[in-house]
């Protein structure tokens, strides 16, 4: 038998309790024969806790320090969970990110990782142990500092390892049973994918999704790890993210199954977004790239871009974008130096805007979707804002309270619901 990688997110290590069933199933994995490697996530809310707390004492707290305070709650899990393990009969040991030989660059808050070189790891394992990761972690390869990976990290660390390890699996486990049509706590009767391509899976992380991490998915399909999403709560089979032949083979010996051949995957949305929009920008060469290259320089993602054609009047348009509504006010800073070079107006800020987004590869080849769509969000009285395409996506900018709304209008359009039991949330608080 091969390697094994294990994540288990914070609802799965929740307690102590959440942390005996774990153990055991991790101890049954090992029994089954696997070398096993475990990534864990801080317990519970822990991160949230801790960023409450330091948040308290400074209203700017170093990244430095920040990044030294969050590691703590991966590194409790991953002593107590080694700890219920050994209880069990079976030696593991715990590891740090940096001991697990994690390797980033020195941003903190959001490194990226730049090499895993996991040879304590292999060490342990070489000598019957289960090896326990903390999650979200790293060092940096130039300064040496500890550095955290951003929110969903640990889904990163796991891909990473179970790469460098050569792996035969990365399994995530989770609060619910795997990947599903919809977000079940939105839409009851969402559907479960058994199986979605490494493609799907990137633009429904990339506009909401939060069952895996965007770095994640992308660092499976660079390397071509196969992902199994599951829930730790149950022994469901789960969702597995694969290659897209790998999808259409499964498709092909499952005849019959109404979601094998969907035209649409799944419906995502994402409420973390804000918009910005710059009114009365002079409309010569130039002027949008300096708007983007201040965004830039200010290390801001930017992802729906909008720009009006000038009024014939005044030669003068309007460029909206939206970005992470965390980083709205270091963007308002960044443009607002830019007025005097630019000469625009004035900045109008809206942080009350959700993003809703149709995914599914049959659209490729499949006239009339958009249409489909944008009725079904008319039907339910969605007004649309900004609107944004890819080959197989499909996005909308509504307002943040009717993204219910459209999430479920969308979801019954495509009839991508179940009439069978519906979709269990077994932990997490959604925080």
């Amino acid at each position: 038998m091969g390697i094994v990688v294990q994540k288990y997110g914070g609802s799965s290590v929740a307690d102590a309790t959440s942390i005996k069933r774990v153990a055991q199933r991790i101890v049954a994995t090992k029994k089954a024969g696997h070398d096993v490697v475990v990534v864990v996530s801080a317990m519970g809310d822990t991160t949230d806790e801790l960023i409450d707390l330091a948040n308290q004492v400074s209203p700017l707290p170093p990244g430095r320090e920040l990044d030294m305070l969050l590691t703590a709650g991966e590194r409790i899990s991953m002593a107590v969970l080694a700890m219920a393990i050994g209880n069990l009969g079976q030696e593991a040991r715990s590891f740090t990110g940096s001991q697990a030989g994690v390797i980033t660059d020195s941003e903190h808050g959001r490194a990226k990782i730049i090499d895993v070189t996991p040879g304590r790891i292999e060490a342990a394992l070489a000598e019957g142990a289960v090896a326990i990761v903390a999650g979200f972690q790293g060092v940096s390869q130039t300064t040496k500092d500890i550095t955290t990976l951003g929110r969903g990290g640990s889904d990163t660390t796991a891909v990473a390892l179970a790469a460098a390890l050569g792996a035969d699996v990365c399994e995530i486990y989770t609060d619910v049973d795997g990947i599903f049509t919809a977000d079940p706590r939105i839409v009851p009767n969402a559907r479960q994918i058994p199986r979605i391509s490494y493609e799907e899976m990137l633009e429904m992380a990339a506009n909401g999704a939060k069952i895996l991490h965007l770095r994640c998915v992308e660092y499976a399909r660079r390397n071509d790890m196969p992902i199994h999403v599951r829930s730790s709560f149950s022994d469901k089979t789960g969702t597995w993210v694969v290659k897209t032949e790998d999808v259409v083979q499964a498709g092909s010996a499952q005849e019959g199954s109404p979601m094998e051949q969907a035209i649409i995957s799944g419906v995502a949305h994402d409420r973390s977004e804000s918009k910005i929009t710059v009114v009365g920008v002079p409309d010569k060469v130039g002027f949008a790239a300096a708007i983007l290259q201040a965004l830039a320089d200010a290390q801001i993602n930017i992802d729906m871009v909008v720009q009006n054609v000038s009024a014939a009047a005044t030669a003068l348009t309007d460029i909206s974008f939206t970005l992470p509504r965390a980083d709205g006010q270091t963007a308002m800073t960044a443009l607002a130096r830019l007025k005097d070079e630019v000469g625009y107006e004035r900045l109008q800020y809206d942080d009350s805007v959700g993003k809703v987004s149709i995914v599914g590869a049959g659209m490729r080849s499949s006239p009339g979707i958009t249409a489909k769509f944008f009725r079904a969000l008319a039907d339910a009285g969605v007004n649309i804002e900004m609107i944004s395409t890819s080959e197989i996506r499909i996005s909308v900018v509504v307002t943040e309270s009717q993204v219910d709304a459209a999430v479920n209008a969308a979801h019954a359009a495509f009839d991508l619901g179940t009439d069978e039991v519906e979709a269990v949330v077994y932990g997490g608080t959604g925080r």
